[in-house]
């Protein structure tokens, strides 16, 4: 998906579709509103890095490029962390499991902070790499920080009470995990085009239980016994 501009303009442009058509058969269930707006997001985000291969290669201005790399990467390290786990406590049903939730928020939120910092002294910069696009931002610590980051966005799908939420965790931890070993410089790109393609898979599920109102955990996945 992410291997060319077009893989990501092609992907990028379904996986919005899908979130188009996933909001269309929301039936009511607003509480649901969300989830089925998150292929629109990454979609879009993939869209958006079309622009920077196009800027890197010289189809478009070079600054056209240099504003999309910065709108993928504050998406990605900035927003991303703080969304995920978000994403998950607005889908629980009662307040004491959004407060057990609380703490991935939090280190999100601590995570998305220090690389916010670190891209705005540490000059980002993207260069076209072997079927991806490889960023940097000049992170110092970058393993503890990836380590925290994964906690931040996977962990809060895996202690999800929903069986389909932490099916989605494992299989992003598991993509995580591949392709930071694969690619170190192309985890960013890579990562995010996955994520996309699973944010895809959860909308295409919304449409196909659009039978009638339901709440977001029986849309989700049974959920387990208290």
């Amino acid at each position: 998906m992410c291997f060319s501009p077009q893989g990501d303009l092609v992907g990028g442009t379904v996986v919005m579709l899908i979130g188009v058509d996933a909001c269309r058969h929301l039936r009511g269930r607003s509480e649901y509103l969300v989830v089925a707006t998150v292929p629109l997001l990454l979609g879009a985000h993939q869209i958006d890095e079309s622009f920077v291969w196009w800027g890197l290669q010289g189809v478009v201005p070079r600054g056209v490029g240099t504003v999309a790399m910065w709108i993928y990467l504050v998406f990605a390290l900035v927003v991303l962390p703080v969304l995920a786990p978000l994403l998950v406590i607005g889908l629980e049903t009662t307040a004491r499991r959004r407060w057990r939730l609380a703490p991935f928020a939090v280190v999100g939120l601590v995570v998305a902070a220090i690389l916010l910092e670190a891209m705005l002294v540490g000059h980002p910069s993207a260069r076209i790499g072997a079927y991806h696009l490889a960023y940097s931002i000049g992170l110092q610590h970058g393993i503890a920080i990836i380590g925290l980051y994964i906690v931040a966005t996977c962990g809060a799908l895996l202690a999800s009470r929903s069986r389909d939420v932490v099916l989605f965790g494992v299989l992003n931890l598991i993509a995580v995990v591949i392709l930071a070993r694969l690619s170190a410089d192309g985890f960013t790109s890579l990562w995010c085009a996955y994520a996309a393609l699973l944010s895809g898979a959860i909308a295409l599920k919304l449409r196909a239980s659009s039978l009638g109102p339901r709440t977001a955990r029986q849309v989700l996945g049974a959920s387990r016994a208290e």
